[in-house]
């Protein structure tokens, strides 16, 4: 999937105002517009500029869409980084024109989930309206699943400034973080969402769970994963050693004649939920370098010694 410059096909700085890029967009729509376009490929740069027009004219969209970064160049080979939108504040209502399917795979890519989520309560011109309900991605540890926590998370809110340019107001929450929450789940905050008009409530604000990534776990709903390293004689001759968790040490034995990529399941040690999930032990075996002389030496020994040869079943 090739990466899209929004403010190449534009034709405007990164710097550029809001109202600065509703003029680039109508000088392009009338050029390429295929009712009286002369250009080639006339209908095919409207769409581009239809779809550059759809995240650059909308604060959040553009402000997510600039975070990833100026080292990415047109048509180079993109894939989003994971949780690449997590921290930013988003009010519902999905897209202002179009959805997901009518434009490219790189749009689809970074907006096809009805980016910030549906609209949950509704806002209108009348003097009387409930706010708008907003959401946003957070990161937390995977130990705070397993615990529970209360967290200070700083969300990041698009605004258009004075001087008509996209910028960010930051704001500082408390929230409760529940043990055994996991992956995707949504914490309901009320009140949280945009002010009501009138004298009608506030709107919610929906935070949906993503885990940081961790240097020796993996997640799989409530399961949770670790590659365990084992010499070779621990695998061959067996062996009680600890083992990290989330929750502390444990005990593990491990059978004689263990072979790498075996699953151990640790049942119910997973992320705590009213079924908890399980923990899982993936062996991995490890070979000691052959870095000294004498290390060598054990190796040939062992060569000669043990008849055995890994690829028998290939017939070789």
């Amino acid at each position: 999937m090739d990466y899209k410059d929004y403010y190449k096909i534009m034709g405007v700085e990164k710097t550029a105002t809001q109202d600065e890029i509703k003029r680039a967009y109508r000088k392009l729509a009338r050029k390429y517009h295929p009712d009286v376009s002369k250009e080639d490929d006339a209908e095919l740069h409207f769409k581009e500029v239809g779809e550059a027009y759809e995240v650059l004219k909308d604060p959040e969209k553009r402000s997510a869409y600039d975070q990833l970064g100026a080292n990415w160049k047109a048509g180079q080979d993109f894939n989003p980084p994971p949780d690449w939108d997590a921290g930013f504040e988003f009010s519902g209502g999905g897209f202002t024109g179009g959805d997901a399917s009518a434009y490219s795979d790189f749009f689809e890519s970074l907006f096809g989930r009805g980016f910030g989520g549906a609209q949950q309560g509704y806002q209108n011109r009348s003097y009387r309206a409930r706010g708008e309900d907003h959401h946003a991605k957070v990161m937390i540890d995977l130990e705070d699943a397993y615990q529970g926590a209360t967290r200070s998370i700083i969300l990041q809110s698009p605004k258009i400034d004075s001087s008509g340019h996209v910028a960010n107001k930051q704001r500082t929450l408390n929230v409760k973080i529940p043990k055994g929450v996991k992956q995707g789940q949504r914490i309901r905050l009320s009140g949280q969402g945009s002010a009501g008009i009138g004298d009608a409530s506030a709107g919610d604000l929906y935070m949906e769970i993503a885990f940081k990534p961790h240097n020796i776990y993996k997640v799989d709903g409530h399961d949770v994963y670790l590659d365990l390293p084992l010499t070779p004689w621990e695998a061959a001759l067996g062996a009680k050693i600890k083992v990290p968790t989330p929750n502390g040490q444990v005990d593990l034995t491990i059978a004689a004649n263990t072979i790498s990529g075996k699953k151990l399941r640790l049942k119910g040690r997973g992320i705590p939920a009213k079924i908890p999930g399980d923990f899982y032990v993936v062996i991995q075996i490890t070979l000691p370098p052959a870095d000294t002389e004498k290390a060598k030496e054990l190796y040939r020994q062992m060569e000669h010694e043990l008849a055995y040869n890994p690829r028998s079943k290939l017939g070789v």
